[in-house]
């Protein structure tokens, strides 16, 4: 698996940022014996030693961090484990074993009514049932988690009202929920999730209910909402075009285990596995790639058509390149120049997926 701290100091979100949450060596085992199961099989049991012995693994073995102001998604197909994980780092389901860290403290070894408060001041979940109070309004229904707090009246509608306006449903505040559509309700949802000012923010498959034209709009708003909160997220998904469009780094689950951690272009250009590397077979590579994956050493090139930064993705430059006879320099900040990338290499790349798609076919 890939290291879930990899290259902290070169990365734009991570950087230097402190660790919000992690968990390591988590474990969420059911069967009749589950409570046991360490003591039945020390160390680190394989998928085989849990079959014997009448276990199912839900969750197995997983270490990962999350740095502030990250959005970490974990994906993976139906039944892989990443909605009970994310449950097990709330604590909604209680793990069997290991340690889920928010701010260095074990959340496991608080007692409930801390967990109460952390869950009511700190965190904010999403999930893919809407789940709005029908009898209270949108205003209502986004103030509810800070009427929970005891927040007076007049502070806490102020905060929902913000709330409303950040996710786009300002005139809305005294619409019922059965007044709304699907995208509005789940735009509801998310304010609701946003007013306690949460620390760490849970989506589990938030949008997977919504119908496609919806569903990018509302990943539409949550890249904006994001550019304006910066919040810590951990996002679930099964859909890998959704997790490359969302994600700073993605952890891909697969029978409970987390097969690989990296960046969407880690994935694709270095797969840990042939799962991951299936997984990834259909995303389109220019769509993902940075320019910094397909660019050339500088080399004793003088003259340039022009400069394109090294992280722009390749679809986002690649009309720019192509219609040029003469190469493009690569320019890295305050590094300035660090490479060269030319017509024939975004062809090359373009063609192959073309190809790779046709040969699918």
């Amino acid at each position: 698996m890939a290291d879930p701290a990899s290259n902290d100091a070169d990365h734009p979100v991570r950087g230097a940022r402190s660790i919000k949450l992690a968990c390591r060596g988590l474990w969420k085992v059911f069967g009749t014996s589950a409570g046991r199961f360490q003591e039945m099989l020390p160390g680190t049991p394989s998928a085989a030693d849990l079959h014997e012995a009448g276990l199912i693994a839900a969750v197995r073995n997983a270490e990962f961090a999350i740095h502030e102001g990250e959005c970490f998604v974990i994906m993976g197909l139906s039944g892989s484990g990443k909605s009970t994980l994310v449950r097990c780092l709330s604590r909604l389901v209680e793990p069997s074993a290991g340690e889920v860290l928010f701010d260095g403290r074990d959340l496991l070894k608080a007692s409930e009514r801390e967990l109460i408060e952390i869950r009511r001041h700190k965190m904010g979940m999403v999930f893919q049932g809407f789940a709005l109070l029908p009898h209270l309004t949108v205003l209502g229904n986004v103030a509810f988690p800070l009427e929970v707090q005891a927040v007076e009246r007049h502070a806490r509608e102020t905060r929902a009202r913000e709330m409303i306006e950040l996710v786009g449903l300002k005139g809305r505040e005294s619409c019922y929920p059965r007044e709304l559509s699907g995208g509005q309700q789940q735009r509801v949802g998310i304010a609701r999730s946003l007013a306690v000012k949460p620390d760490i923010w849970f989506l589990d498959e938030p949008f997977s209910a919504l119908d496609p034209l919806i569903r990018r709009e509302m990943q539409d708003e949550f890249l904006r909402i994001q550019s304006v909160l910066k919040k810590t997220i951990a996002f679930i998904t099964h859909d890998f075009d959704e997790a490359i469009r969302l994600a700073d780094r993605i952890a891909i689950m697969k029978d409970g285990e987390i097969i690989q951690i990296g960046t969407p272009e880690q994935l694709i250009t270095h797969p840990a596995t042939a799962y991951v590397s299936e997984f990834t077979r259909d995303v389109p590579r220019a769509k993902v790639l940075s320019v910094r994956a397909l660019m050339r050493a500088p080399g004793g090139q003088a003259t340039f058509a022009g400069q394109v930064r090294a992280d722009a993705r390749i679809a986002a430059v690649a009309r720019q390149i192509v219609e040029s006879s003469q190469p493009h320099a690569v320019i890295d900040g305050s590094a300035g120049l660090v490479g060269t990338i030319d017509r024939q290499q975004v062809i090359d790349l373009l063609v192959r997926q073309d190809g790779g798609q046709e040969r699918q076919k």
